[in-house]
């Protein structure tokens, strides 16, 4: 194995249709740039069209450039109308109560 891509199913209710989040996309240091992310991607993308998903998302950290890079250079676009929120630790615990 010398790289993966996990995943999960969502569902838009804009669309309403079904999903792909990527979770996480991983090669190997020594192994990037030689097209196996792209191929992780691509197979993602299939596995989304075949299963009537009206997306593939994901995110990524701002200060991760060459990420950026190679998302963008595949076509995906930054969707700058969306903030992440996230309850973590004390916040998370008051809120369950």
């Amino acid at each position: 194995v010398v790289g993966f891509a996990l995943f999960f199913h969502t569902f838009s209710t804009f669309l309403a249709k079904p999903g792909i989040y990527l979770e996480d996309l991983f090669v190997e240091p020594e192994l990037r740039g030689q097209g196996i992310g792209k191929a992780l991607l691509r197979h993602l993308a299939r596995l989304a069209l075949v299963r009537g998903c009206g997306r593939l998302e994901w995110s990524v950290l701002d200060w991760n450039e060459p990420s950026i890079r190679f998302y963008e250079s595949l076509g995906a676009r930054r969707q700058a109308e969306w903030f992440v929120y996230r309850l973590s630790g004390t916040a998370l615990e008051e809120l369950a109560g």
